[in-house]
């Protein structure tokens, strides 16, 4: 049995989940509403306010969707309540974000500015000029989000000069040695 796959969730107050034919699950909360079709075969059960997902037999298909789902359940119930956030840090001489409108406004040492638009269940914040703060309620979209501006400008492992996520840890390399006789 997935460890992770039978553990109950608990639905917290403010928080409304409705589970529809072919296991179309809508979770509306304080932050937003989020849709997602799940396995069809997956068996979802709510009682009062616990969820739980069982699954139909243990074939290896099963099996492996069981924990998934269950989690995937559960990043939507968060993602309501808390939502998610990723931060991104921005180092080099020059390197600047700043927000304009629904755009972020980048500059990463190209020769134009790199302008990133905010996208529909994403709100970006730029508390200083060399940080980023993704906030969203899914998670999937929050982590793509951010991976795709980390991809305008990758940190280099040299002087470390790029974008990186606050929590990223860069390993450095030594550079080029002096003639050698």
């Amino acid at each position: 049995m997935s460890r992770i796959g039978r553990m109950p969730i608990t639905v917290p107050a403010g928080v409304t989940v409705t589970i529809a034919d072919g296991n179309v699950v809508t979770v509306k909360g304080p932050k937003g509403e989020l849709t997602r079709a799940l396995r069809a075969e997956m068996i979802i059960n709510q009682e009062g306010n616990t969820i739980t997902v069982n699954r139909p037999s243990d074939d290896k298909l099963h099996r492996s969707l069981h924990g998934l789902t269950r989690t995937l359940l559960n990043n939507m119930i968060i993602g309501v309540t808390d939502g998610y956030k990723k931060e991104l840090e921005v180092n080099g001489v020059g390197y600047r974000v700043a927000k304009e409108g629904k755009n972020l406004v980048m500059n990463l040492g190209f020769s134009h500015q790199v302008i990133v638009p905010e996208i529909e269940g994403i709100n970006i914040e730029v508390p200083a000029p060399n940080k980023i703060i993704v906030n969203g309620c899914d998670k999937q979209i929050v982590g793509q989000f951010a991976a795709e501006i980390r991809e305008k400008r990758p940190p280099e492992p040299y002087k470390g000069k790029g974008i990186k996520y606050v929590d990223e840890v860069i390993r450095r390399k030594v550079g080029k040695t002096g003639a050698k006789k």
